[in-house]
């Protein structure tokens, strides 16, 4: 009898053991590949049709391609900040950089994504560019090595992680488009290199672009300096490209790709003025493609508005991580991706504090369906510029012509705004007509401007009680 009833508890021992190992094995493996710098300009699935990046391509046709997908802040580490908590960087003290002399912050007692998927039992692994902090909040199991630079090389460094026999959570991060240094050029004309070199790097056919075939985005002046620098540009994109095509393949080998969640996103727009650091469509509306193998979802295009404050959750949905939504302030989108115009998908919001820590310039913004409402709390100062985006050939052309014009924006309006900037963008998707001041439209503004303050509410923006002006209330503990 005794025997009998021993036999009987292992077998159920083996029985549960057994149960954990196949939950485990089903478990996806998950890849974030987060560009720097990115905007859906360049690439050939967003309609660019110079540009040269089969790969990207490749994963929009095998999987869901995002039309309005957004960052919440047009810098790198404070975006980078809520991809990994689901959280905006005003409530977690991402306020802008962590890197040199800006020395921002996560608060300690977040729990970021990787921390949520090492303890469901993933080997968790990151490579390249970094740019949060502090590492207790933000830790991975491997921190692996490479060229940040070069993709192909970041790709090969990862073949470990791809080839584990537990599912894994890969953060591929490459410096790539990124400005290269040195940001001042010399002479002040010359263009950026945007990671490039003469001597190409390792395993990757260098492309070339020639300056008169780039396409210049209407927020962009026409120059001879501005197409020198987005043939650098596409250059460096192709470059990625490349990286992405490798890493597909070492799946591929590995025998991983039909268990491969794949999302491909950029953390902020395209480096130029107009784009990075500001909260107009350039600089926070991304690409976004997600390639779910387990799902019939293949080509699709969806047009729902989501944000990287929504990919926390997102991932942990696909992860079969069971959490609390009150936790993020995201939602996953796990459940509409294959949806090409879900509802209840109408609204984002977007929350930017810093670029570099000399850069003071909060903005709140809040789009509900075709409207956009831009709060700049420091509006009575002049627009700060990051220090490469100052420097670049493609804004010292204007500024140094005393050019009336950066694209299609006045340089007046670009560098002195208004307190509030409302526009209709099914009519005016350059942002070029500001109704705030137009009693037409008086209804619409205190509605959005209503939404922003119970955005703030919710997310415990610290930035709330300047709708009163009270310079006084400042550090004095308010409660929300």
């Amino acid at each position: 009898m005794k025997k009998t009833r021993l036999l009987w508890i292992v077998t159920c021992l083996l029985l549960a053991c057994g149960s954990q190992w196949i939950k485990a094995a089903d478990k996806p493996n998950i890849v974030l590949f987060v560009s720097d710098d990115h905007g859906t300009d360049a690439l050939g699935c967003y309609g660019n049709k110079v540009i040269q990046t089969p790969n990207m391509d490749r994963l929009a046709a095998e999987g869901v391609r995002f039309t309005q997908a957004y960052c919440t802040s047009a810098s790198c580490a404070a975006s980078r900040s809520v991809i990994l908590t689901g959280k905006y960087g005003h409530a977690t003290g991402s306020y802008g950089h962590v890197h040199d002399y800006h020395h921002f912050s996560t608060f300690r007692t977040v729990k970021s994504l990787p921390v949520y998927l090492e303890a469901a039992g993933y080997l968790t692994a990151r490579i390249g560019k970094y740019h949060v902090a502090p590492e207790s909040v933000f830790r991975f199991n491997r921190v692996l090595k490479a060229d940040p630079r070069s993709t192909v090389e970041m790709a090969e460094a990862c073949q470990g992680v791809i080839e584990a026999d537990k599912p894994f959570f890969l953060y591929f991060c490459p410096d790539d488009p990124h400005r290269g240094h040195p940001f001042k050029p010399d002479p002040w004309n010359a263009p950026n290199s945007f990671g490039n070199r003469p001597q190409g790097y390792p395993g990757v056919k260098t492309v070339r672009y020639k300056p008169d075939e780039v396409l210049v985005p209407a927020f962009l002046p026409d120059t001879r300096e501005c197409r020198e620098e987005l043939a650098q540009y596409y250059q460096s994109v192709s470059r990625i490209d490349q990286g992405l095509g490798r890493m597909l393949a070492l799946l591929d080998q590995a025998g991983k790709t039909d268990n491969t969640v794949i999302i491909y996103i950029s953390d902020n727009g395209i480096a130029f003025p107009g784009a990075k650091t500001t909260v107009y469509e350039p600089g926070i509306k991304l690409p976004c493609i997600v390639k779910d193998p387990r799902t019939r979802f293949r080509g699709q295009v969806n047009h729902a508005m989501i944000t990287w404050a929504d990919l926390t959750p997102t991932i942990l949905d696909f992860a079969g991580i069971v959490y609390a939504p009150k936790d993020f302030h995201g939602r996953s989108f796990v459940p509409i991706l294959g949806k090409e115009n879900p509802q209840d998908w109408d609204e984002i919001y977007a929350s930017h504090n810093f670029h570099e820590i000399t850069m003071y310039y909060p903005m709140r913004v809040v789009r509900n369906s075709n409207y956009k409402l831009i709060w700049n709390l420091a509006w009575r100062l002049e627009y700060p510029f990051a220090s490469d985006l100052w420097a670049a050939s493609t804004w010292q052309s204007i500024y140094r012509s005393e050019g009336e014009h950066f694209g299609q924006r006045k340089v007046k309006d670009y560098l002195f705004r208004a307190e509030f900037e409302l526009y209709d963008l099914s009519a005016d998707p350059a942002e070029r007509t500001n109704l705030a001041d137009e009693r037409s439209h008086a209804a619409t503004l205190q509605r959005l401007k209503d939404k922003l303050k119970a955005f703030q509410v919710k997310t415990r923006d610290p930035w709330i009680i300047m709708w009163e002006h009270d310079n006084q209330m400042q550090g004095t503990g308010v409660n929300l």
